[in-house]
């Protein structure tokens, strides 16, 4: 027996017998070497597109095994010409178009809250730092302001998910505003635009130059054009005469191709064509999926630790203690 063979079968045999007698153990060896890895994420169902798809992959193939049936009784059932009907390059290229044009949507909402996230903590630093406090009252009307910052993109979230107010908005806003907010038909514009009156009088009150007056006013239309874009994703969704028209066609193809396979692989075909529509059906959910990312889904954007962050940003520059021109 040559030198490596013994070196393979020694360690094939040692190794494992080791990992059993050890400290670390085999259940453990094999818990570190999958978790996290490439064949953990593949055989995971939470995210993925299997629930969705499997009830039809199980119909295309039980008729795949019903057209594999009549072939076998003789009916004449194999039409290999059928690939003309529809070409499959056709199809995927259609599919691919529908999943990038979902993906886009997806990764403009991620860019857009990204910038939200940005602009809300510069508003929030710049209102902290150039508003004047000259009476209690100042800072009270102050404080209100900033958490208006982090109700603002409370109230987009909702807005976005087609949610009533509710309880996340009673810690950020007084309670006269949050009785009022609940009658209005955009909660968030309404917040913006008690920003906007509070740097109005900010400015009147002498509590706030007119260029950082103007600049705030400059931020704050910046994160409300966010939200508009926001709103233009939601309500702008992907034309569904071009889906109906995609699903159509992945059917016909679908149901089609067993009467294409069936004379070359036989009992195989049912299978076979379970695995190509899981692929196909796969590739449209996904798009499906990721066409609207504001909701609660797993694959959405997290727009709930989105708001949490635009909230502990303004928390964070609250405990700062930045001077006034006067004390400087």
């Amino acid at each position: 027996m040559t030198t490596p063979l013994k070196n393979w079968i020694i360690y094939f045999l040692v190794v494992p017998y080791n990992l059993q007698h050890s400290e670390i153990g085999l259940k453990n060896f094999m818990d570190k070497l999958f978790k996290g890895s490439w064949l953990h994420l593949a055989f995971t169902l939470r995210g993925s597109i299997i629930p969705a798809v499997f009830p039809r992959v199980i119909l295309v193939g039980i008729f795949g095994l019903i057209i594999t049936i009549l072939y076998n009784q003789g009916v004449p059932i194999f039409f290999p010409k059928l690939e003309i009907l529809i070409p499959s390059i056709l199809l995927g290229l259609l599919l691919v178009f529908r999943t990038n044009t979902g993906y886009d949507r997806f990764w403009l909402g991620r860019q857009t809250w990204g910038a939200i996230i940005g602009i809300s903590s510069h508003l929030a630093r710049q209102i902290w730092v150039n508003v004047q406090e000259k009476t209690p009252q100042d800072r009270v009307n102050k404080v209100a302001a900033m958490y208006s910052i982090a109700a603002f993109a409370v109230a987009t979230k909702q807005y976005l998910r087609r949610e009533p107010i509710n309880e996340e908005l009673e810690d950020l806003l007084i309670k006269s505003r949050l009785e009022k907010i609940t009658l209005v038909s955009n909660p968030a514009l309404e917040i913006a635009l008690w920003i906007q009156d509070y740097l109005k009088q900010q400015h009147q009150q002498h509590n706030l130059i007119i260029d950082e007056f103007q600049s705030l006013q400059q931020i704050l239309s910046s994160v409300v054009d966010k939200f508009g874009v926001c709103i233009c994703i939601l309500m702008t969704p992907q034309p569904k005469a071009y889906t109906i028209h995609l699903r159509q066609l992945t059917l016909i193809y679908c149901l089609t191709l067993p009467m294409r396979l069936v004379g070359d692989f036989g009992w195989w075909t049912s299978p076979i064509i379970a695995l190509i529509s899981f692929t196909l059906f796969g590739i449209e959910e996904i798009a499906l999926e990721i066409e609207n990312p504001f909701g609660r889904d797993f694959n959405d954007i997290p727009l709930d630790n989105l708001c949490d962050v635009i909230l502990n940003e303004v928390e964070g520059v609250m405990k700062l203690s930045p001077k006034s021109p006067k004390s400087s």
